[in-house]
């Protein structure tokens, strides 16, 4: 799968980027509604919203993906200190965090609002604008809040050990964990503590595992 994954980067970086991106987005919420959510109806089997799994696969592949690629891009050209190191490290992550993640995030619920609006799977009678501000003021910075808990060491580690094509694949692994927590903040306030705990759990988990990685293939 590795040699398959490696000679598709080779061939054709950007699709096969976006395309693994969909895919690893798409199955983060998965995981977030299957082994953190876990919804159940009246007979008590497990749920599963399929279209809140489509809307992850779209933003992933068609937004999130050639962003991170091109980003990642310009970055590498565009912050360069030779002299040291560690502070072009250290810079790069400064602006990923600073102004990346606030824009990211903003893109993302805002995508999400107008998706659900499309697709009409979430109960609510409300205009694109409303829906959009809405979960843009109910989320926005919890989710800046939750990814400056983990993302600063990702990117860290990611910048400094892990080459400029696949960085995004890392990112896209501790997203797995990281999108877990995100996806569960989009439905507000339906957890308890205990899934809460389990949450920032296997956040932590799959951070500490991607750090692993990195280092491994430094």
């Amino acid at each position: 799968m590795l040699t398959w994954y490696r000679t598709a980067l080779t061939k054709r970086p950007i699709l096969t980027q976006c395309l693994s991106t969909s895919f690893l987005f798409a199955a983060g919420d998965v995981i977030a509604q299957q082994a953190v959510e876990r919804e159940r109806d009246a007979d008590g089997s497990l749920m599963h919203n399929p279209y809140r799994t489509l809307r992850m696969a779209i933003y992933g592949g068609g937004v999130f993906g050639p962003l991170v690629v091109n980003w990642y891009k310009f970055l590498q050209r565009a912050v360069r200190i030779p002299t040291s190191p560690n502070l072009e490290i250290v810079s790069r992550v400064a602006l990923d965090q600073a102004f990346f993640t606030p824009v990211n995030l903003t893109l993302f619920f805002s995508s999400m609002a107008t998706m659900e609006g499309v697709m009409g799977d979430d109960g609510k009678q409300l205009g694109t604008r409303e829906r959009v501000g809405k979960k843009l003021r109910d989320n926005w910075l919890q989710g800046l809040r939750a990814n400056w808990t983990v993302w600063p060491g990702v990117q860290l580690v990611n910048f400094k050990f892990v080459p400029l094509e696949h960085r995004l694949l890392v990112v896209n692994l501790v997203s797995l964990g990281g999108f877990c927590f995100l996806l569960c903040a989009l439905d507000g306030g339906r957890a308890n503590g205990e899934r809460e705990r389990f949450r920032m759990e296997f956040v932590s988990e799959l951070f500490e595992s991607a750090a692993r990685e990195g280092q491994g293939g430094g």
